[in-house]
């Protein structure tokens, strides 16, 4: 039961911080979606696809003393940041050993900021359309935020890299 908690920790811990709630909602659902076992359920939320399950979790994992979540006013929003505790790092050892090219994938996916991480999750979780169908369907449901056609291109090559080098099978 707990690995699925060990796994976001391990995540964490790899990425060695992540800086935001969305941007972490968006980096698992990329890594699950390059076929990296994590089990939260997604749905398509305001800012793309969002897991309850995560956030739960990552709340469980503060509450144990094995995540810190500190907060920085932004002005206007509060950024959270999530960093393994030492008790945390204790925990990771009860954790299966990742798979080899995980750490790559989060390290390409902790560079890009959560607008294109959103744009990019938002493209994914329509991955069985066509490519045009994709991007209609990000512009409706993403209208407000006016993605441009090298912002979709730039979405595609990354989802295409990140494929390359992540082939899990």
């Amino acid at each position: 039961m707990l690995q699925e908690h060990a796994r976001i920790v391990q995540f964490i811990a790899m990425a060695e911080e992540v800086n935001g709630r969305k941007k972490l909602q968006k980096m698992i659902y990329i890594a699950k979606k390059m076929e990296f076992p994590f089990a939260e359920k997604y749905e398509l939320h305001m800012y793309g696809p969002y897991s309850e399950e995560l956030t739960l979790r990552v709340e469980e994992l503060c509450e144990m003393g094995f995540l810190s979540e500190s907060c920085t006013d932004k002005g206007s929003y509060v950024q959270y940041s999530y960093n393994v505790t030492e008790e945390g790092g204790q925990f990771l050892e009860t954790a299966d050993a990742p798979h080899e090219k995980l750490a790559d994938c989060i390290r390409r996916l902790n560079d890009k900021s959560s607008r294109f991480l959103e744009l990019v999750s938002t493209l994914l979780y329509f991955d069985y359309l066509p490519k045009d169908e994709q991007i209609a369907k990000v512009h409706i449901v993403k209208n407000k935020l006016n993605f441009t056609e090298d912002e979709m291109q730039a979405a595609f090559d990354f989802i295409a890299e990140l494929r390359a080098c992540s082939s899990v099978a």
